[in-house]
């Protein structure tokens, strides 16, 4: 049976992996680490520390997620573009 012929495809961990990989590892840190942000102090317009914390992270994964999202577009067209548009 012939073999396909081998492509280079590059490396598979790249920088801009490793940023969508932060992206969407952080809200995970963030919320799991509950003694930075078990505490009432400081308020936001009457609401504990606690739990606008969690509401301003509802927000700001969405932002790192549709950020992610971008940048793995981004990485999938140039990959490829760089192997002249072959598919598997």
């Amino acid at each position: 049976m012939p073999e396909a012929p081998h492509v280079s495809r590059g490396p598979v961990v790249t920088p801009v992996r490793v940023v969508i990989a932060l992206c969407l590892f952080a809200p995970f840190v963030a919320m799991l680490w509950v003694g930075s942000y078990a505490k009432v102090e400081p308020t936001l317009i009457g609401i504990p520390f606690f739990y606008w914390y969690q509401m301003a992270w509802v927000l700001i994964s969405t932002v790192l997620t549709m950020i992610a999202y971008r940048l793995w577009q981004r990485d999938q067209r140039a990959r490829k573009a760089s192997d002249g548009g072959a598919s598997r």
